[in-house]
């Protein structure tokens, strides 16, 4: 087979839709049933999915730096569709795929990822621009796509329910975790954890970007509402980039990281994450709705206790109502919160079961997994598209 994939995901530093696009990328790439692949990001031909990586920085500058909403949103959405027609003109028995939601127009098969319905059930917690976005034009890549992929039951679930897709188009194919996300000796850990300034301390690890939907603020108030002494043998970590919509939460945590309870590390270098989710002494991501919650997974396979949230698709994820892998509580109840959080931290009875618990969890979700049924999908569509020729 050959495939068209698209990489404009693929952008430092990378979200889970960027992990996801890169994975799958590299995973083609080496497949043993895909003839030929070309990777399509923004408006060019790139070499491969390191070059993708690099490439992207370009766009994701402009982004940054010129106001990239409106009619200029439009407008480069309307070039880049023409510079895709022209450069695959001759590519009609190609299949493609964009695993970010909003295909490129293409005359043979295609298939999207659709990962979450956040803009639809959050738009407030969202950019105006990307919601008027998602609603113009994913209607259409509905229609155009053979099959639509989605991370989780969850999540395809509500693809059907509230955007009236049919389930014979859906496909469910759950992330992989790195090899990278595993129990670590101390040894391994001390460089990392020195630098910053975690050597010896029992941290309690939060990996999210700083945006409403991940629900950091009743987090911290949650963690404010715990004993002091408790706080002081726990610090809050908190990794990932600032995000949008963040004005409360600024106010909510500058208190705590007066008094040195919370650290931001911001954006953590690849190579480095594995080893500040293996440090930690419990892992919490409450987030109010996720279509997979990769962070999840990474710290199950880290051999970290977890508490997460008991919506969307983190208990599909977490694979546990009864709580012996994951602690599962109601994001939005702070006085539970407060109470997991204090369970996560001082259980050790309940640690010391879940903890290899969630590494067993963790272990039947790979990228290789994901890849070949990806790949298996890819097959059946070109098989249907065969028989209708």
């Amino acid at each position: 087979m050959r495939v068209i994939f698209n990489v404009d995901a693929i952008t430092a530093p990378l979200t889970g839709v960027g992990r996801y696009a890169l994975e799958l990328a590299r995973g083609l790439a080496r497949h043993r049933e895909v003839d030929a692949l070309r990777l399509y990001s923004a408006y060019r031909w790139v070499d491969d999915p390191e070059h993708a990586l690099a490439a992207n920085q370009t766009i994701a500058a402009l982004r940054r730096n010129v106001p990239f909403k409106g009619a200029a949103l439009e407008a480069y959405t309307q070039l880049r569709a023409a510079l895709f027609r022209l450069h695959t003109r001759r590519m009609h028995d190609w299949l493609l795929h964009t695993p970010n939601y909003v295909l490129m127009p293409f005359a043979g098969p295609a298939a999207t990822t659709v990962h979450d319905l956040s803009w639809l059930n959050y738009p407030e917690m969202h950019p105006p621009e990307r919601v008027h976005f998602l609603d113009r034009h994913l209607p259409r890549t509905l229609e155009k796509a053979a099959v639509v992929f989605a991370d989780s039951a969850f999540i395809a679930d509500e693809i059907a329910t509230r955007l009236g897709v049919a389930r014979a188009k859906l496909r469910v194919v759950p992330l992989g975790v790195d090899a990278a996300y595993r129990p670590r000796a101390r040894d391994e850990l001390t460089a990392v954890l020195t630098t910053h300034d975690l050597a010896d301390r029992a941290y309690l690890l939060v990996v999210a970007t700083q945006e409403p939907r991940k629900n950091l603020v009743r987090l911290a108030r949650a963690y404010a509402a715990l004993p002091d002494a408790l706080r002081a043998r726990h610090p809050l970590v908190i990794v990932g980039t600032r995000g949008w919509l963040n004005a409360e939460l600024e106010r909510v945590l500058a208190p705590l990281e007066a008094r040195g309870e919370i650290c931001r590390l911001g954006y953590v270098a690849e190579n480095e994450l594995p080893l500040l989710y293996a440090g930690a002494h419990a892992f919490a991501f409450p987030s109010l709705y996720e279509g997979f919650g990769l962070p999840v997974l990474e710290a199950m396979a880290s051999g970290v206790p977890v508490l997460t949230s008991n919506v969307s698709s983190l208990p599909e994820i977490a694979g546990d109502a009864a709580g012996d892998i994951a602690l599962l509580v109601d994001p939005l109840d702070e006085t539970a919160l407060r109470d997991g959080l204090e369970r996560l931290l001082e259980d050790d009875a309940w640690r010391g079961v879940a903890a290899p618990r969630g590494v067993q969890r963790a272990s039947a979700f790979t990228w290789s997994h994901c890849v070949d049924a990806t790949v298996a999908v890819y097959r059946e569509v070109l098989a249907g598209e065969a028989a209708g020729s």
